[in-house]
């Protein structure tokens, strides 16, 4: 074991008060990473959430033995990361919190609550007629970490529940789906719940061909990334009265003033909150201690997506 401290590095003082207990042996320092690095060594570097694009560069010339993202996604980080340095992402952190609000956002389409919202804002007692979440047949693309915490919270909602991730495989008991077998499952699709990650290979995996094969009135959820949508293909649908949607994350993100999404009926926007509540804390700081444990000891870390 290393005779000097082990440096981390956290952007915040709540971050630096939830890593409490920490072994002996361990500094932590706060950097928002708004300006240049502190020291010129860290052992660990924990940067702002949802800030990659702005602050990675500051890492340019630093020692850094560990990058520990915030989120779960990583696309576009490694055309960020400086040269040579290891990045770990959050898993195990938000896949319970996506998962609550993709169910959150189902339910609330389904049931129409976004509209009961607007009738409580005015004081008007309007009773309509809305469709259930139990007993439709629900498509769940992904088969992660969210996917599989997607699964967990269907299981109490009497669903008919059908899985696809981009291979055909048993995992756990469960018999999932590939992404070639889409063309067969669509059409049966009353709601499609995205868990997908980003990047080229899942880019407008949701796309008009994929749109026009599920039934009238089918609902659209994406927790996974905005990317996953081809935005023109679904204004088209939704424009319609074809398709609805329910979407934490969308393409381009924020969306626009003026954008067409916000104002159809049928479509429901969250600004990209899937992982961002009580939640995330207590798990973040979870996950840095057992990074700092690992690496006391010797042990690689955790959750290494990029470098190593």
């Amino acid at each position: 074991m290393s005779t000097r401290p082990l440096v981390v590095s956290v952007p915040t003082d709540q971050l630096a008060a939830d890593l409490e207990h920490l072994p002996e042996g361990v500094e932590v320092i706060v950097w928002p990473m708004d300006a240049a690095a502190p020291r010129d060594q860290f052992d660990i570097v924990v940067p702002p959430y949802m800030s990659m694009a702005r602050v990675l560069e500051r890492l340019e010339g630093v020692d850094v033995a560990l990058v520990q993202g915030q989120s779960i996604g990583y696309e576009g980080v490694g055309d960020l990361l400086p040269d040579g340095l290891v990045f770990a992402n959050a898993a195990s952190v938000h896949e319970t919190s996506t998962a609550e609000l993709a169910v959150g956002l189902a339910i609330a389409a389904q049931r129409r609550i976004d509209t009961f919202a607007v009738d409580t804002a005015a004081g008007r007692w309007n009773s309509i007629f809305t469709e259930s979440l139990a007993d439709r047949r629900v498509l769940l693309l992904g088969w992660g970490g969210v996917g599989k915490a997607v699964a967990a919270r269907l299981s109490g909602f009497e669903v008919d529940l059908t899985a696809v991730a981009t291979r055909a495989r048993v995992e756990d008991g469960v018999a999932v789906h590939g992404i070639d077998e889409l063309p067969s499952l669509l059409p049966e699709a009353e709601v499609v719940i995205l868990t997908l990650p980003g990047g080229d290979a899942t880019r407008h995996i949701v796309d008009d061909a994929f749109l026009a094969a599920l039934p009238d009135g089918a609902l659209i959820v994406n927790v996974g990334r905005g990317s996953l949508v081809d935005t023109e293909a679904l204004v088209d649908h939704v424009s319609r009265g074809r398709i609805r949607a329910a979407l934490d994350v969308t393409d381009p993100e924020p969306l626009p003033e003026g954008h067409p999404l916000w104002s159809f009926p049928g479509v429901l926007i969250a600004p990209h909150v899937g992982g961002n509540s009580s939640a995330m804390r207590p798990r973040v700081a979870r996950l840095v201690k057992r990074q700092i444990e690992r690496m006391l000891v010797g042990d690689a870390p955790l959750n290494v997506v990029l470098g190593g």
